[in-house]
């Protein structure tokens, strides 16, 4: 899933900060925005299994549009990170779907192109983003 993020850019004397506004406690930053980066992918996976250990429920991404009129952002940059927050959502179970072959086709197509691990994980996917925007 994308998450927005919110990007307090640095200088010679601040690092640049990072935050998800829709994962709590989401926050970081680093010298670099490529250093903030990937200490933001970090930290977006540690507070999510904090969550999902403590039975909380997992919050999915909100709209970037909503959050830029938080005032607490008022002058940051904004961007997505895609998280794959599957591991959280608790164990796996296995089912039986029917559906056509050209559809198969093209979904077998996007996930070789895009870099996703398995046509189950895109559908989960795909299921989490219609249930969360309907």
């Amino acid at each position: 899933m994308q998450y927005p993020i919110a990007i307090e850019w640095g200088d010679d004397k601040y690092a640049t900060g990072i935050v998800f506004p829709d994962i709590p406690g989401a926050i970081t930053a680093g010298d670099t925005i490529e250093q903030a980066y990937e200490m933001a992918v970090e930290v977006a996976h540690i507070q999510l299994e904090e969550l999902a250990n403590a039975g909380q429920e997992i919050p999915m991404p909100g709209d970037i549009a909503e959050h830029r009129k938080n005032p607490d952002f008022e002058g940051w940059g904004w961007g997505l990170v895609e998280i794959d927050v599957s591991p959280y959502l608790g164990k796996t179970e296995k089912v039986n779907v029917t559906l056509p072959g050209y559809l198969i086709g093209q979904i077998d197509s996007y996930v070789a192109t895009h870099g996703i691990k398995s046509r189950s994980a895109f559908l989960a996917t795909a299921a989490l983003e219609k249930l969360t925007h309907s």
